[in-house]
């Protein structure tokens, strides 16, 4: 299995109720926060490299429209899910 596929089942553990339930927003908020994070990283080094860049953008938009869905449905998983990944809002 490759590595991603790992650490994606290790977030689906963590802010899952078990290990398919991938639908939660929290579940796939974490998963779009990893992402972001490996695609900044590499974007630090690669400063011309406009598709990821679009990519990143892309997945940073994601994440906002699912914090703003969980933020209007339950505020208290909204808060708590900042928390735990250390966001800014």
């Amino acid at each position: 299995m490759a590595i991603k596929n790992i650490s994606n089942l290790e977030i689906v553990k963590e802010f899952g109720k078990n290990d398919k339930d991938t639908g939660k927003p929290e579940v796939q908020i974490a998963i779009l926060t990893k992402e972001i994070k490996e695609l900044t990283a590499h974007m630090q080094t690669h400063k011309k490299d406009f598709h990821s860049r679009r990519g990143l953008i892309a997945k940073v938009s994601n994440r906002r429209r699912l914090l703003r869905y969980l933020h209007d449905e339950n505020i208290e998983r909204y808060r708590e899910i900042l928390k735990k990944l250390n966001l800014r809002k």
